[in-house]
């Protein structure tokens, strides 16, 4: 009769628990951090990245500094290695130097498969390679994220803009779902939707090679389960995803499952003819990339052991 009452349970100790695992993931972030700082092979990356169409504050005409990229690259390494894991498969397909356009499927609700891409370039890459991504043209009218894109070297995605930095011998990726890749439903994870055409024709002006780049991985970090359409519209944006995770938990419900991205570099495909052809013949050529890439999501999907490993 001893144990009776039994001792009350305090209710404290689950948030006890929660604040103490978050305190340890938090200082093993810190100490991953501190630790990617101090990597060599990290340094001189970083000391490779500069451009030449610098103004005297650091800045090129789109807004990318170099100097923000370096401080900001060890933290997003972490994220790269330590926390998505990735990995990547035929990269040395991407040219060394002079133009290239990265031609890659849409995915994930929130826009880490770009990142992604951009930093296999720059820690697998040797040498390493900075890469300007073309975002949609809403993206400038997000608060503070409008600035921080630009200043890691992503560039709002017109032609003109395209067209000049091809001109500079970059690497250019581009999403030619657009946003209907990005806003696609569970259901249909890994399946293209239709191409827009201004990426070839730029290609075939500018004489730009293109490579294929399948994302697998993408799909799974926030699984949207129904497209808010009515929300999407009131915020002007393509798509407002219901997520397992949001809006159930605010705003930690963005935060992207801790997937294994697998990056699928395909071997460069080079067009020939007029940008100015009629949508049949441009249609074509872009079916050829749309064809490839496809291949490329389809065998990394087949070689993938599982979603987390």
């Amino acid at each position: 009769m001893s144990d009776w009452p039994p001792p009350s349970p305090n209710l404290l100790d689950p948030l006890r628990a929660l604040a103490s695992n978050a305190a340890r993931k938090a200082a093993d972030v810190r100490d991953a951090v501190l630790a990617t700082m101090r990597d060599p092979d990290l340094q001189r990356r970083l000391e490779l990245l500069s451009h030449q169409s610098l103004n005297d504050f650091g800045f090129d005409p789109f807004g990318y500094s170099p100097a923000y990229v370096r401080e900001l690259l060890p933290y997003m390494a972490v994220l790269y290695r330590n926390y998505f894991r990735a990995r990547v498969h035929g990269i040395d397909h991407v040219p060394p130097q002079g133009r290239v356009m990265l031609v890659a499927n849409h995915s994930g609700q929130l826009p880490f498969d770009g990142a992604m891409i951009g930093l296999s370039l720059l820690l697998d890459r040797e040498p390493p390679r900075m890469t300007r991504a073309m975002v949609e043209k809403w993206v400038p009218t997000i608060p503070f994220a409008s600035v921080f894109m630009a200043r890691c070297g992503q560039v709002v995605g017109t032609p003109d803009n395209c067209r000049a930095l091809l001109r500079q011998e970059e690497a250019i990726l581009v999403f030619p779902e657009g946003a209907a890749g990005i806003s696609k439903t569970f259901d249909h994870r890994y399946q293209l939707q239709s191409f827009g055409m201004g990426f070839m024709r730029l290609a075939l002006e500018t004489r730009t090679p293109i490579v294929p780049v399948a994302v697998i991985g993408a799909e799974e970090q926030a699984p949207s389960l129904y497209n808010w359409q009515a929300m999407a519209r009131l915020l002007g944006t393509p798509a407002v995803p219901i997520t397992p995770t949001f809006p159930w938990l605010g705003p930690l419900g963005l935060l992207p499952l801790p997937v294994r991205y697998h990056l699928h570099f395909g071997e460069p495909l080079s067009f020939q003819g007029d940008h100015d052809d009629d949508d049949l013949a441009i249609g074509k050529h872009v079916k050829v990339v749309k064809t490839a890439l496809r291949g490329l999501i389809e065998r990394g999907l087949s070689q993938r052991t599982g979603i987390f490993v």
